[in-house]
């Protein structure tokens, strides 16, 4: 909600200032790209306890419960 409040202000202010539309336009695709960097960088920062947390709990289990051997065989092709 925040970021549609953002571009409509940003839209109106460079209307108020005498920007054209072409420079509008421009403005208005410059700043959506850099706001949905900084949305995808939050939300990797975000995550980014929760990935480790599962790459060590992964890493655990490898580590002290071995897997026991598989109950069929590979069949070799002739």
């Amino acid at each position: 909600m925040l970021e549609i409040l953002f571009v409509l202000g940003f839209f109106f202010m460079l209307m108020l200032t005498g920007i054209s539309l072409l420079g509008m336009v421009a403005a208005l695709i410059v700043a959506f790209a850099v706001m949905m960097l900084g949305g995808f960088l939050a939300i990797v920062i975000k995550m980014l306890p929760w990935l480790v947390l599962a790459v060590v709990v992964v890493w655990i289990y490898r580590t002290f419960i071995k897997p026991d051997q598989p109950k069929y065989r590979r069949r070799r092709l002739p």
